[in-house]
């Protein structure tokens, strides 16, 4: 059977536009990383996806390195967009990044030009596509001087192999310097993917949301939910092997302090007509800097309970207030 889209597909999510650029993107954006990879059927996963774009959500991050195998995720995605997709790509953000372990040997990781040209040529190859919108650094390089990765990223845009540039997993200090090197080149830098979220706040308190929009670029904030503890799952405990991402493992040295947090902000969002997973998201979104919210979803009902963020994304200033109070942990 043929798909077409849903004609009501942009009235179900806002959309944001990425600092002061041209480009646009969905609230939520739907992440591959490792939920829609060799270890499930195409078929669940093309149902996600398509369901995705269905509710309004036209951009899909990728890396060379999901799968879990290395470059499944991006094979699954490819072929839903052969299938189905293809007639879309003008309507598509379709984005990928390159620098962790990705093939065997020295030059399968990090960022180095031979590493970053070849990594997106097979991205390209896996996806079927002539182009990606973002092409990332997915991490920081501590070997390759920083001039090269920039002037790599600069002429894979020369290439027309993507259209902007950003960078992922960087400092605010790495992410302001390769701008200034972004900026000599005019280069199409546009965004920095990073963990954000209630408990992990390091994009407000190094200063990296003021720093972009400096430089005429947005934050893109994976890990919304903190891999799925902001959600009403662990309200009674978690266990102690949680797989949280490194970024968020600090979260677990408290684990009381972190449990009585989750209950008290799951009762706001009670209020609120909300789960905890939405207000979560909303809380993010609630800063135009954060462009858009990269999400995971394996099935379609998990899919959809993320989009009903729209539902709410306002808060009062008491609300605000009080987020903050629970999250220092400080009696009221």
């Amino acid at each position: 059977m043929v798909y077409a889209a849903a004609e009501d597909r942009y009235e179900k999510l806002p959309y944001r536009r990425v600092s002061d650029s041209g480009l646009i993107l969905p609230a939520l954006s739907f992440g591959l990383w490792r939920n829609l990879g060799d270890q499930k059927p195409l078929a669940n996963s093309r149902e996600v996806i398509l369901k995705a774009f269905d509710n309004g959500i036209f951009s899909f991050d990728n890396a060379s390195n999901y799968g879990p195998s290395n470059g499944t995720a991006e094979e699954t995605f490819g072929a839903v967009y052969q299938s189905d997709l293809k007639p879309y790509r003008n309507e598509l953000v379709i984005t990928t990044k390159a620098g962790y372990h990705m093939w065997p040997g020295p030059l399968g990781e990090f960022s180095g030009r031979k590493t970053l040209t070849a990594a997106l040529d097979l991205s390209l190859q896996r996806m079927h596509l002539d182009y990606v919108d973002i092409f990332y650094a997915h991490r920081w390089d501590p070997n390759t001087n920083l001039r090269e990765t920039a002037e790599a990223l600069d002429s894979l845009v020369r290439q027309g192999k993507a259209l902007y540039v950003g960078v992922s997993n960087f400092t605010a200090e790495q992410t302001a310097e390769i701008t200034k090197i972004f900026e000599e080149l005019h280069t199409p830098f546009v965004a920095h993917q990073m963990s954000y979220n209630m408990f992990n706040r390091e994009a407000e308190q190094d200063q990296m949301l003021d720093i972009l929009d400096q430089h005429h670029a947005g934050l893109i904030a994976y890990g919304p939910l903190a891999e799925g503890l902001l959600t009403d799952r662990y309200l009674d405990g978690f266990p102690t092997d949680l797989p949280l991402h490194r970024s968020n493992s600090f979260i677990a040295d408290d684990p009381d302090g972190t449990v009585a947090k989750l209950n008290a902000l799951n009762d706001l969002a009670k209020n609120r007509n909300q789960t905890l997973a939405q207000m979560a998201e909303a809380w993010l979104l609630r800063d135009h800097r954060v462009a858009s919210i990269v999400i995971g979803a394996s099935s379609v009902e998990h899919l959809l309970d993320n989009v009903k963020v729209a539902g709410n994304m306002d808060f009062t200033a008491d609300e605000l207030a009080e987020i903050d109070r629970i999250l220092a942990n400080k009696p009221e």
